[in-house]
């Protein structure tokens, strides 16, 4: 197994937790970088130099660097494996495990995002009611298939155990109870939240 030599830059309930998360359960040693987080220009022209939008998350290991959470997670569970938070392609859950792994970003993300724009991060003379109407009546959309078709009695989305997918829709999921927007959801998706954040990796990976 290689070395790491891992930094992620990390502000607290961003995308960072998600990376953290798996480093966390895999034992992977890293360090944690705070950047300065300030709306607009988090970090300033420092942290600018590593990510040129000033976004968090970003990750380097050694002379790699990258931006996107979901490939972070899939770039430490393939370089630092192998790892039970993999379903490979020769389980029966593999589809399942690829599914709810992009789900977590390629459905969740626009509702998540206007829900918590126009519920608590703009300015609210800035904020439209019919756009957050909107979000939160896609997002309960999505709520009811996670817990239908996702869950549907189980425990976990994939292969009977805590996977990249459960670390990519737990957070989306987390994010939807900051807007206050989680009291309506199935109640087997409140227990499935509740389960997976009370994990010890999930509370040193979420802490500030």
């Amino acid at each position: 197994m290689p070395t790491p030599d891992i930094t992620l830059y990390y502000a607290p309930m961003t995308r960072a937790i998600r990376p953290r998360w798996v480093m966390e359960e895999m034992g992977i040693p890293y360090t944690l970088e705070r950047p300065e987080f300030v709306h607009g220009r988090v970090g300033g022209e420092a942290y600018k130099a590593v990510n040129p939008l000033q976004k968090i998350p970003a990750m380097r290991d050694g002379d790699t660097l990258m931006l996107e959470s979901l490939a972070m997670m899939q770039y430490l569970t393939g370089r630092y494996g192998p790892t039970d938070l993999v379903v490979t392609p020769d389980e029966p859950d593999y589809a399942r495990y690829l599914e709810w792994l992009h789900f977590g970003e390629a459905s969740m993300v626009m509702a998540n995002s206007l829900m918590l724009a126009h519920t608590m991060l703009l300015p609210e003379d800035k904020r439209n009611p019919a756009l957050a109407r909107w979000a939160k009546a896609e997002f309960d959309k999505q709520a009811k298939l996670i817990a239908e078709r996702g869950l549907d009695g189980r425990e976990w989305l994939a292969g009977d155990r805590l996977t990249l997918a459960d670390m990519s829709v737990v957070y989306m999921l987390l994010l939807v109870k900051l807007a206050k927007q989680f009291n309506d959801v199935p109640d087997g998706l409140k227990a499935y939240f509740k389960r997976v954040t009370a994990l010890d990796s999930w509370k040193r990976a979420s802490a500030d």
